[in-house]
């Protein structure tokens, strides 16, 4: 098993920046892809961002210029950095992350979700 657990969610003022983190522990032998989704209240989960284990990185439109993601795969830990937030990104945010447990047992997993508030 691999569990997920995030942090640096809060409140912040529009225009303010957020760090997330998310650490991963448990029986892992490569990481494939982690990343981050957001569901906001009466909304869809959607992509935020994601980065494959090569580094390839791929960005939902409106995060593209003001979210960075990041990883250190010897950590297992996945970063989200958001600046220039704005009211329309307050969610909570899940990160993810597949992978390998072994040479043939693959493994999906996800995190709590931390609240991210973005407000005056």
């Amino acid at each position: 098993q691999v569990q997920l657990v995030e942090s640096g969610g809060g409140l912040v003022q529009p225009g303010g920046s957020l760090s997330l983190s998310c650490a991963a522990s448990g029986s892992i032998f490569s990481i494939s892809a982690t990343g981050w989704y957001r569901q906001a209240p009466g909304k869809q989960r959607e992509l935020v961002a994601a980065i494959t284990s090569d580094g390839n990185t791929n960005y939902a439109d409106s995060m593209k210029g003001r979210f960075t993601i990041s990883s250190d795969n010897a950590l297992n830990t996945v970063y989200l950095q958001m600046n220039n937030l704005k009211p329309e990104d307050t969610a909570v945010y899940y990160c993810f992350m597949t992978g390998y447990n072994n040479y043939t047992s693959t493994f999906d997993s996800w995190g709590q979700g931390t609240q991210v508030t973005v407000s005056s």
